[in-house]
């Protein structure tokens, strides 16, 4: 379980700090949704660790993670902008994810295998700039599959897609996340996409978040 405890953060200037506390099962998909500036943003930031809260406790299993160096850290983070490189391939936008120490045959192997996972077997070769913005995000998704960290942070991923690239994307990331047991923690504005994906949703409300 990924779990945080009364997490107390206030940016600069912030007079009240936010106060966040939730949990998350592992092959769930957890969602966070609130109106614009509650500090969805802030959250994401404290789960994946690029700020630290002056209280409060992130826990996965039992582990301290918040007090692990960056490349320790079991967490992928995919944003509303996939955040590839126009100029390489799908294959080679997928490799950065690969973890260190892999000799070069396996992984190519690895590669062409998350490919293959989130139906892009065909496209390895492709250049990213070709790609249509659904399969952008599986490109991200496949990296995600490489660097094979349990906590998945989605920053509204699903909003520049078309309704049915939507949908469909939408149902990969359930199954990726039920087969790999992710802890995968969505924020989204959509109710759609927290209707179709979510087993527990939160809400943002006066700088804490409140099970709805």
């Amino acid at each position: 379980m990924l779990r945080a405890d009364d997490l107390v953060f206030a940016h600069p200037g912030q007079t009240r700090p936010y106060h966040f506390s939730l949990s998350a099962e592992a092959g769930e998909v957890t969602a966070i949704s609130g109106a614009s500036g509650s500090g969805k943003s802030t959250l994401l930031d404290l789960l994946a660790c690029f700020l630290s809260p002056s209280a409060g406790t992130l826990l996965l299993d039992g582990t301290n993670i918040a007090v692990l160096p960056p490349e320790k850290r079991p967490v992928s983070l995919l944003l509303q902008a996939d955040n590839l490189f126009d100029h390489l391939t799908a294959a080679d936008n997928v490799a950065l994810g690969m973890p260190k120490g892999i000799d070069k045959g396996t992984g190519k192997e690895k590669v062409r295998a998350a490919l293959a996972e989130v139906g892009l077997g065909e496209f390895a070769d492709k250049p990213a700039s070709t790609l249509s913005g659904g399969q952008k995000q599986r490109v991200a998704l496949a990296r995600t599959l490489l660097r094979d960290r349990p906590v998945l942070l989605l920053d509204e991923p699903f909003s520049a897609l078309d309704d049915e690239t939507r949908r469909t994307t939408r149902d990969l990331v359930a199954e990726l996340t039920r087969r790999h047991g992710w802890h995968t923690v969505l924020v989204s504005h959509h109710a759609d996409d927290i209707a179709a994906l979510a087993q527990r949703h939160y809400r943002l409300s006066d700088g804490r978040l409140i099970a709805a």
